[in-house]
């Protein structure tokens, strides 16, 4: 074994460069949870709700000469009582759960390229555990079973949102 084995690797990975992007803060921006019904959708709920999600992410720039943005992953999780027969219409709203939850993050230098991707994809990556936890806390204290959310594929997500813009010139998010 040689005496020199100080280098640059770490977990196998050698002179990866650092991710230009560092998260100053996390935090709940807007968080709602709503049971129209009150009362009376426990004693009536026969069975288990049909719980429809919508996610959307947006990112804005804070200040125009720096290189700072809030990233947001808004979330709607609407259940509803199954159709009384199949094929029917959907019941009454049980509840609605709504949580937007933002992090301000800091660029350092991205290629151009990335600034989108990063904005987009990896920063609610980052992010999405909180949500999901949030989301599945509150649904459970509301008095229903936790909402708990899927793994989403952020990229996905991006691209479809990319494909209902197009065509656009690619520029800052």
């Amino acid at each position: 074994m040689s005496e020199n084995t100080a280098d640059n690797t770490v977990m196998g990975q050698e002179n990866v460069p650092a991710m230009p992007l560092a998260i100053n803060l996390q935090y709940t921006k807007d968080l709602s949870f709503e049971v129209p019904a009150g009362a009376s959708i426990f004693a009536t709920l026969r069975s288990a709700p049909q719980i429809s999600v919508n996610i959307d992410v947006q990112a804005n720039r804070l200040e125009e000469d720096q290189a700072v943005y809030e990233v947001a992953l808004a979330v709607r999780a609407e259940a509803a009582e199954p159709p009384a027969q199949e094929g029917g219409q959907a019941g009454r709203t049980v509840f609605i759960a709504e949580l937007t939850y933002a992090a301000v993050v800091t660029l350092t230098n991205p290629p151009q390229e990335l600034v989108e991707p990063i904005l987009l994809v990896e920063v609610p990556r980052l992010i999405f555990p909180y949500v999901r936890a949030i989301v599945s806390d509150v649904t459970r204290d509301g008095g229903f079973p936790p909402v708990v959310l899927q793994p989403i594929d952020f990229v996905a997500l991006w691209q479809a949102k990319r494909a209902q813009q197009f065509p656009e010139p690619a520029g800052e998010a």
